[in-house]
């Protein structure tokens, strides 16, 4: 890019962050948060904390589970499974006071499948919609309870599918449904459920063709998004070898493009008119919305393959792309041209899994071994504001209400605020 276009657009992101006002989310309430892209805008999170400074409470967390928290006035939901998967369970706690006030067993699993160490039986993030729980444990199960008492309202249990290595695609809530992605070894779907009786709205098959009977190149782990382009809401919809656009209310099929690889986990995000979708392995494409068919000639912008996280998602900070990669290297780009203006490693021990959040002109990073990496979303390079430890690593994504940073470890469950 010429010097002069730097110049503007450096400008222009540190304008924006004078112009975003007050806002910052109460509720955080589905994985990424309620703007679904990690963005806690002003909420004035702490730079400084550990086990013993700007902890608010820490309760102990049973199971093992990678989802995040989820919350809504003052209530607070996540997902957990023993090391087994045969109990699989939602448990609330109280914001004030990080107490269990809630701890409901929703499936009983007598032969679960086979999940890789480095997932869990308890991966994928509920959400909360119309006063409503919807947790989803993949083909083992997925309930509605009631967000307040946890009684279970409904259940499904019928969704086949083989996810080869654990579920870990969340549910998303659009309307008076909840969407959800099924690709496994054996099939690959998404279904609509109704939110009040847990009816299928529609269910769609993949309708492209993998070009492989290898089911291990056909399953995915992504969360799908839905976005509003020029007036035509589309369900952005990446598994693997292909990413899809669907209407999401009736399922119908708008464009493919061809993203390629497996394993895809990251949850797409719109900015400046593209589309940016994460392949599982390792590569990233910039695609035009508002296509019809087969869009890969007419529709990518850019696609680059170069530090590129394989399971954590998109961040965009103003007019940036900001991407942290499981080795714990962070970059910041040009969403237009995929130019990396730079990439510096954040020193962080063990891999970075969990997605980074933004809050008052900050961006948070979170590693398997405990640390935290607070930096700069500056185009000039890596300007680190603190480095803090947690006692256990990361790989559930962080929640955010108020000015308080809400954070699930391996073993535990922290309010942290100044």
């Amino acid at each position: 890019m010429h010097l002069l276009g730097k110049f503007r657009l450096y400008s222009l992101l540190f304008l924006s962050f004078g112009l975003q006002g007050g806002n910052k989310p109460n509720d955080w309430d589905e994985f990424r948060g309620p703007t679904g892209d990690g963005d806690a805008k002003q909420a004035n999170l702490p730079v400084e904390f550990s086990e013993t400074q700007n902890i608010t409470w820490k309760s102990s967390v049973p199971g093992k589970a990678w989802s995040s928290p989820v919350l809504k006035d003052n209530i607070i939901w996540l997902t957990t499974a023993d090391d087994y998967g045969r109990e699989l369970r939602a448990i609330q706690f109280d914001w004030d006071t990080g107490k269990k006030t809630r701890d409901v067993l929703v499936f009983t699993v007598k032969e679960p499948q086979y999940c890789h160490p480095l997932n869990s039986y308890a991966t994928p993030t509920p959400v909360i919609s119309n006063n409503l729980l919807f947790v989803h444990f993949g083909s083992h199960g997925t309930a509605a309870l009631d967000f307040k008492t946890g009684e279970k309202i409904w259940e499904r249990k019928d969704f086949i599918c083989n996810h080869h290595r654990g579920p870990a695609a969340s549910p998303i809530a659009h309307n008076d449904n909840v969407i959800i992605q099924f690709d496994g070894y054996d099939f690959q779907f998404v279904v609509c459920l109704d939110q009040n009786t847990g009816r299928t709205v529609w269910k769609k098959n993949r309708a492209f063709d993998y070009k492989t009977d290898n089911g291990d190149r056909k399953k995915a782990y992504c969360t799908p998004t839905v976005i509003n382009h020029k007036g035509r809401e589309e369900l952005i919809s990446p598994g693997a070898f292909a990413t899809e656009s669907r209407n999401p209310l009736t399922g119908e099929l708008y464009w493919t493009a061809r993203t390629g690889g497996m394993n895809a986990a990251a949850k797409p995000v719109y900015r400046h008119g593209h589309v940016f979708v994460l392949c599982g392995m390792g590569s990233i494409w910039a695609i035009r919305p508002g296509g019809d068919g087969w869009i890969d000639k007419t529709h990518i912008s850019w696609t680059r393959r170069k530090v590129i996280p394989k399971k954590s998602s998109p961040l965009f900070v103003g007019d940036y792309l900001f991407l942290v990669s499981d080795e714990g290297v962070a970059s910041c780009n040009n969403p237009l041209t995929g130019e990396i203006l730079w990439a510096e490693r954040l020193g962080v021990r063990g891999q970075c899994a969990a997605s980074p959040i933004h809050a008052n002109g900050k961006i948070y990073a979170f590693s398997s071994e405990g640390d935290v990496v607070i930096f700069l979303p500056s185009p000039k390079g890596l300007k680190v504001v603190n480095r803090n430890k947690l006692d256990d690593g990361f790989m559930a994504s962080p929640a955010v209400s108020g000015d308080s940073l809400l954070v699930r470890t391996k073993k535990s469950l922290y309010r942290i605020e100044e």
